[in-house]
């Protein structure tokens, strides 16, 4: 056991750029994080746009604790080894027969960071299922080249730019990302995934957090990030000091809703990718 994940998991991470599924929440706990959501919600009286949900733990005290979860952190810490800062946050949902899907894309094309040592969990808060539109994956696609990707900025791709690859995935090299109510997968930054749209009489909420190692720099527009692990010697970006106070809940979706705003923003403004091959 290497801290929350066995050797094979490891290795399992390494070659394929995904590993799936890994158990971190009670129900209770996921009960807490929809809660959250929910209360967002009925404040603004209608369901929040996807870009309206990034970079919620800056805000939201929910959001805070599941992104420096101990049993998250434990499985990530394998991966990008003790030091770990959480950079970003993001919840993908789809109501049930919501047309939304996501187009097949690697991260690392249009986040402006400059390393490969950054990994994505994807929690699930309900089931995550091939008929409600789960992420799915193509393995091993990591150890290739970043490939050419088009803006398609295209009606129902949740994605901030519409970004899709410009190469053709086939049906037979997808993996389905098939998850149960608190647990979650994590991927390599720069491997192949998308997702189809919710099919399902079922809800698909998945709530992403982005980790990555102390060295990684970043291109334009920053945030503050969590030391979540470990120790910063390196400084590039500037630390969340402690927990958000989201006691009074109008306060905090005010000042969230102009976060997620820069937050998009800024990344729709970044470029520069990381590319394995240049190792």
């Amino acid at each position: 056991m290497i801290g929350g994940l066995t050797s094979e998991q490891c290795n399992s991470y390494q070659n394929d750029g995904i590993l799936f599924p890994i158990d971190v929440l009670s129900l209770a706990e996921v009960k807490r994080m929809r809660d959250g959501l929910a209360a967002i919600e009925s404040y603004l009286g209608r369901t929040p746009k996807t870009e309206e949900l990034h970079q919620l733990f800056l805000n939201f005290r929910w959001a805070y604790d599941l992104v420096t979860h101990p049993r998250v952190l434990d499985a990530v810490e394998p991966v990008l080894g003790p030091d770990i800062l959480l950079w970003a946050s993001s919840v993908f949902a789809k109501p049930p027969h919501h047309p939304g899907f996501i187009s097949w894309h690697q991260d690392a094309t249009y986040w402006g960071l400059d390393s490969g040592s950054i990994t994505t969990a994807w929690i699930a808060l309900s089931e995550s299922s091939t008929e409600n539109g789960c992420m799915r994956v193509v393995r091993e696609s990591h150890k290739q080249s970043i490939q050419p990707h088009v803006e398609t900025y295209a009606d129902d791709n949740l994605l901030s730019r519409g970004q899709e690859i410009a190469v053709e995935v086939t049906e037979e090299e997808a993996t389905d990302v098939v998850l149960a109510p608190g647990q979650m997968s994590l991927h390599h930054v720069n491997i192949v995934h998308g997702s189809k749209a919710n099919f399902s009489d079922k809800p698909r909420i998945g709530f992403v957090a982005r980790y990555m190692t102390p060295s990684v720099k970043q291109s334009g527009f920053q945030q503050p990030v969590i030391l979540a692990r470990g120790e910063d010697r390196f400084g590039h970006f500037e630390h969340m000091q402690g927990p958000p106070n989201s006691d009074d809940l109008a306060i905090a979706t005010r000042k969230h809703l102009r976060t997620a705003r820069e937050h998009i923003a800024g990344i729709r403004e970044t470029s520069g990718a990381y590319d394995p091959s240049e190792d």
